[in-house]
């Protein structure tokens, strides 16, 4: 008897296993920023003693890199430890914006709006209406993973079609389009405030808005949804014909039916959509001109500039009001809140899940705080930007060269935040030095991060996708997924950035008061 011989490889899995190999051997993203804070530290040290320096763009005087190995290094890092973690920009906006999403996600509210978004949609319009509900769920931490990738299934069976196939779309939607969405969700504050960050390495007075994108993501809602709905159907069906419900074993007692909204449920909508309304009511007499109604303009800044005034300024304040308020009124309504005390769970559940955040954050602001401190930022901006101004690239060109290096790095490192706190501090000031924005510079980024989420087993969600694919094909591996996922990451990263491409060339806004350009300061007169 002999033994059968192993398949041969494919060169796709042999691919992967590198990206795998690769991702795993990294350490955990914590230890990682740690690791490069003790290597800026280091690389200090090494700068000061080869006697590096670069003129500053805006004052022209030189520049040389700070030894934190000195005895003056080392009393600012042992002191400034604590503030580096409290002062990261990132660090309050995000935990104030997920207070109000949690309360809205525990009460209930988040996963009945999506369910009666997909359940709603008539049977031609599934396939878009899964995809736009996977956009729109990224705003709502793992909600998008957890319940619409199993429930996209449930759809697709009740229509006759393949259950991967309508995971497929929702999976597209949630992770694909991860940066494109409607309204202003979490990682918006967190990436603006990891901008700015890096933009005072420039200029220490720079501000960046979390709704510096939002324009642009506006628009990505639509782009993403059609290029999600032709991929499904004209690239991924072929290999999923449709399969009568009958012939598909049900993984669980679950069924679409079970997934409609209850006699409670609908109440509450309808409370929240009462308690929303008339907060937006609120607000838009608070924004509206002053003078134009009684009292209005209440929010806008003190020469009635809407641009530079609270109402934009706290945003993040208006996102946690607004989850808040959606999320009491439908528990109220739906009687998933009975009391303070079941708003409070809901604030603390969405805390609950920021302990490893928080331990990232920690070493991502040492990290940072010694990078701005050393002056490397800045000196490498100034070389790099000279590089790249020699090269002479188009912008668009050189953007796209950009997105294709973050599509890159988001194989081996699946953290959006992690990855940008990394990347940040190099190349916003870079661009910024060739006259190109840190909004723009961020723009770029998100495209090229999400577009591979979904073919990268670094992703967090990615062996739980599998384990939803193995509920109906028990063969599916990573192999399975990457080769359905493919297609999707392609055409999205061509057609994403062919939208960037248009959306500079037409010179159009990105987000309020986010201008695409920005012109350094000259350096002062002798």
């Amino acid at each position: 008897m002999t033994d059968a011989k192993p398949a041969k490889r494919s060169a796709m899995d042999r691919f992967l296993g590198i990206i795998e190999r690769g991702g795993n051997a990294l350490p955990h993203p914590a230890t990682l920023f740690a690791l490069l804070a003790l290597a800026v530290v280091l690389a200090s040290w090494l700068a000061s003693l080869a006697g590096l320096s670069v003129a500053h763009p805006a004052t022209g005087e030189p520049v040389a890199p700070v030894n934190l190995l000195s005895i003056e290094g080392l009393h600012r890092m042992l002191t400034g430890a604590v503030s580096n973690f409290t002062g990261f920009a990132p660090l309050g906006v995000v935990l104030v914006a997920l207070i109000g999403i949690g309360v809205a996600e525990h009460s209930g509210l988040i996963g009945a709006s999506l369910r009666l978004l997909v359940l709603s949609a008539p049977r031609f319009l599934l396939t878009p209406v899964l995809v736009f509900a996977g956009v729109m769920s990224n705003m709502a931490s793992e909600i998008g993973y957890v319940l619409l990738v199993p429930l996209g299934a449930l759809i697709f069976i009740s229509a006759g079609r393949h259950p991967i196939l309508g995971m497929a779309a929702v999976f597209a939607g949630v992770s694909g389009g991860y940066s494109a969405n409607l309204l202003i969700g979490t990682i918006d504050p967190l990436l603006a405030g990891l901008s700015q960050e890096a933009a005072r390495i420039i200029d220490p007075d720079y501000t960046v808005s979390p709704l510096a994108n939002w324009y642009f993501m506006i628009v990505s809602t639509p782009v993403i949804t059609l290029l999600g709905w032709f991929v499904t159907e004209k690239i991924v069906a072929p290999r999923f014909p449709d399969t009568p419900p009958a012939t598909v074993k049900m993984a669980d007692d679950a069924s679409p039916e079970d997934q409609r909204l209850s006699p409670a449920e609908k109440r509450g909508m309808l409370y929240a959509l009462a308690a929303v309304g008339l907060f937006t009511l609120l607000l838009v007499w608070a924004a509206l001109p002053q003078g134009s109604l009684p009292g209005a303009g209440f929010l806008r800044g003190a020469d009635g500039d809407l641009l530079r005034s609270p109402f934009l300024s706290g945003v993040v304040v208006i996102i946690f009001l607004y989850g808040v308020i959606a999320g009491v009124a439908f528990g109220i309504g739906a009687g998933t809140i009975r009391s303070d005390s079941d708003v409070i769970k809901g604030m603390a559940a969405s805390m609950s899940t920021l302990g490893g955040y928080l331990v990232l954050v920690f070493f991502a602001a040492q990290f940072v705080a010694f990078f701005n401190w050393t002056q490397l930022g800045l000196i490498f901006a100034v070389e790099g930007a000279e590089f790249l101004r020699t090269l002479g690239l188009p912008t668009i060109p050189l953007f796209v060269c950009f997105i294709l290096l973050t599509a890159a790095v988001n194989l081996f490192m699946g953290s959006a935040s992690a990855k940008w706190a990394l990347m940040a501090p190099v190349f916003v000031p870079m661009f910024m030095l060739l006259g190109y924005s840190p909004e723009m510079t961020q723009v770029a980024y998100r495209v090229g991060d999400s577009v591979t989420n979904i073919i990268s087993p670094m992703m967090s969600y990615f062996a739980l996708i599998i384990a939803f694919f193995q509920r109906y094909e028990p063969k599916a591996g990573i192999g399975t997924l990457v080769a359905t996922m493919l297609p999707y990451s392609l055409v999205f990263l061509l057609g994403w950035s062919a939208m960037f491409g248009l959306w500079i060339w037409l010179e159009l806004p990105i987000g309020p008061d986010a201008p695409l350009t920005y012109i350094p300061a000259a350096p002062a007169a002798e």
